[in-house]
């Protein structure tokens, strides 16, 4: 078991400081059969953005006073290999740079963004700015675009590439299996939190808990996979069908009405078995047992570009998404004592504990230490991954109520909201 502490300062805003915790827990013992290394990985990086151009189309001199910083935390769950999270470990916050910087100058101005990006002058396929610009007709509206949005989108596209790179160099640098991610940026007195998979962050303030974010398994995105094999049912070849129903239908029920659901439904209804009922369900299983084609428990993650169906040549791939959701936490709107904390934590925390306790170990672990006490969070971070593997009893690991422990890898982050500085 490895705890580690890091205190950062941003070169952006020298008052703020962010002290967090981190705890991952390698004790073998404890992975339950998954693995004999604990395939999670973690990033934490300031990353320096500097404008790729100006709004005006003329390439930026380079000065480090009219760049931006980020705050970057990162949780990668390896699944089938630890290859796809060590690849998103190290390089992630480095596309998100990519993606940052021609928002440079956009994000430092309170204007709307503007709709289009001039060219380079002397670029190949450039043209001057009458040509780019035609006249409007006067029914024409434009859609608001936030600045939000932007970083949003950065994010998004930053995920995609990482996802296209891991495609492009499988083979020549064995990047097996895949990860789930789960990324923080915090980025001029904003915090992004983008979550592909089946991690979880949460903000504890007030002793209040804030979800940061939504798991995405194959119950949560059954209908998205529905869709998908209903729209294209050459991906589910002759073994699966796009339907769901309550269990797995027999031959001699064949002519029966049967409840089921399609990719239109929230509810259920009754239909007549077919011949090609008897397939199996795309989606099966019910909680941590459910199931895309009888073999992966996620839906969205990087990487799994080689992943298929036991016992047959169907790729996974195309019902997984790369893409992460983002929300946003504007640190400015509210006043954060130093006890308010982001919690970011792999599935092997929250298989086994709840939202309301993490904040009660939020709770009972800051306050038994000083406000300015920088060892607090690492502490927090190692209760709360110790908690979740629980003690070694006669019936293997239990937790304090008797239940069985986390069988998966744990990783644990915890940032500080507040605490010495000002949000500016």
């Amino acid at each position: 078991m490895t705890i580690v502490g890091f205190l950062f300062r941003s070169c952006q805003e020298s008052q703020l400081f962010w002290r967090h915790g981190l705890a991952r827990e390698t004790v073998g013992v404890i992975n339950a059969g998954k693995s004999r290394h604990n395939e999670d990985q973690a990033c934490c990086e300031v990353v320096y953005v500097e404008g790729r151009r100006s709004v005006s189309g003329a390439p930026r001199e380079p000065s480090r006073g009219q760049g931006l910083c980020f705050y970057y935390w990162g949780l990668f769950d390896g699944h089938a290999g630890g290859g796809a999270a060590e690849m998103a470990s190290r390089l992630l916050h480095r596309h998100i740079r990519e993606q940052l910087k021609d928002l440079v100058e956009i994000l430092q101005d309170p204007s709307p963004p503007p709709l289009c990006l001039p060219s380079i002058p002397g670029a190949p396929g450039s043209l001057d700015g009458p040509h780019l610009v035609g006249p409007q007709p006067s029914w024409s509206s434009q859609k608001e675009v936030t600045h939000d949005s932007l970083v949003i989108g950065a994010i998004e596209n930053a995920f995609q590439l990482m996802d296209e790179q891991m495609a492009w160099e499988r083979h020549g640098h064995q990047v097996e299996g895949g990860c789930c991610a789960l990324v923080v940026v915090y980025l001029l007195g904003k915090v992004y939190v983008a979550n592909a998979g089946d991690s979880r962050a949460i903000i504890v303030r007030n002793g209040e808990v804030i979800p940061m974010s939504r798991e995405f398994t194959p119950e949560t995105e059954r209908q998205r996979l529905q869709l998908l094999g209903f729209l294209k049912p050459e991906l589910l070849g002759n073994e699966f069908t796009h339907l769901e129903f309550p269990r797995r239908i027999q031959p001699k029920e064949l002519g029966q009405r049967m409840l089921y659901r399609d990719q239109n439904m929230t509810g259920w209804a009754y239909k007549k078995i077919e011949l090609e009922d008897l397939r199996f369900p795309l989606v099966c299983g019910e909680g941590k047992k459910a199931r895309v084609m009888a073999t992966i428990g996620v839906t969205r993650g990087l990487g799994d570009h080689n992943l298929k169906v036991c016992s047959s040549t169907l790729p996974i791939k195309p019902f997984l998404s790369c893409f992460p959701e983002v929300q946003v936490y504007d640190l400015t709107q509210y006043e954060h004592c130093p006890d308010d904390v982001l919690v970011l934590g792999t599935d092997g925390l929250w298989d086994v504990t709840s939202d309301c306790e993490v904040a009660a170990t939020v709770d009972r672990v800051l306050s038994a230490y000083e406000p300015n006490d920088p060892s607090r969070y690492t502490a927090l971070a190692q209760a709360l991954v110790l908690g979740a593997r629980g003690i070694p009893r006669d019936r293997g690991w239990r937790l304090s109520n008797n239940k069985l422990g986390s069988g998966d890898d744990i990783s644990v982050f915890v940032i500080p909201l507040g605490g010495p500085g000002s949000y500016s």
